[in-house]
């Protein structure tokens, strides 16, 4: 049996988190066939998130609290990530945008069918997606200028709802320079070029609207990352001994 930490990375999100948490418990403990944990990654929030984190663990034995004091969604995956000791590595975003309903088939794309990596995906066909026209537009350029420049084959490279092998979370991980919202779409350009198997889930999704996301702000790093990354050298996956 494999063993799962699902990663919540948290910004001032004092007011939503122990809600959410106690619906993954529910849900996990009734519908996830593997050993898990939940890692509450706090990315140096203002607000009660911390304390709010660190009670749910004194309540909770499946419940960690992981301090990152500076923000960023790639770093708190990062650091948590890189720290586990689970067989995959999971994430998803503390408003449970996407069903959790898609969540095992998530896991077991890594845990019996042998991927490397396993993504939500609002665009793939038969996804069922809520949002503003604002939010489905941007979405749908910039994966096709990620199509356009790399010639990648998935289609949502920053749905909130991904799952990888420790195995290869070590080996490309050191690889991704980003620290922010980008870190997901570099890992899976360096994970498909690099020869790591893929797999994409299509979820249904919904848009939160309290999100915290800057669009504009998100959209120039995300496009300075593509600009790098079209002169970076991507190494291909280590032969497995």
């Amino acid at each position: 049996m494999a063993s799962v930490d699902v990663v919540i990375p948290v910004y001032n999100e004092e007011h939503v988190l122990a809600d959410s948490v106690a619906t993954l418990r529910d849900f996990l403990r009734d519908n996830l066939p593997h050993t898990w944990r939940i890692v509450v990654a706090d990315n140096a929030s203002t607000d009660g998130t911390l304390a709010v984190a660190q009670r749910l663990a004194e309540e909770n034995n499946d419940v960690i609290p992981f301090h990152i004091p500076q923000k960023g969604r790639g770093r708190a995956l990062r650091a948590t990530w890189l720290a586990s000791e689970a067989d995959i590595l999971t994430y998803m975003d503390v408003d449970l945008s996407t069903d959790i309903a898609f969540f095992p088939a998530l896991v077991a794309a890594i845990s019996d069918e042998g991927y490397d990596v396993a993504i939500g995906s609002r665009l793939k066909k038969g996804a069922k997606t809520t949002r503003s026209f604002r939010r489905e537009l941007t979405s749908r350029v910039y994966n096709v200028m990620i199509k356009a420049a790399f010639f990648t084959r998935f289609q949502d490279a920053q749905c909130g709802f991904k799952a990888i092998s420790r195995q290869a979370a070590h080996e490309i991980i050191p690889l991704i320079k980003n620290e922010e919202w980008f870190f997901d779409t570099e890992l899976l350009i360096l994970a498909e070029k690099g020869g790591y198997r893929v797999k994409e889930i299509p979820v249904r999704w919904r848009e939160d609207p309290d999100t915290r996301v800057n669009i504009r702000k998100t959209a120039m790093e995300d496009i300075r990352g593509l600009t790098r990354m079209r002169f970076t050298r991507i190494p291909k996956k280590p032969p497995r001994g």
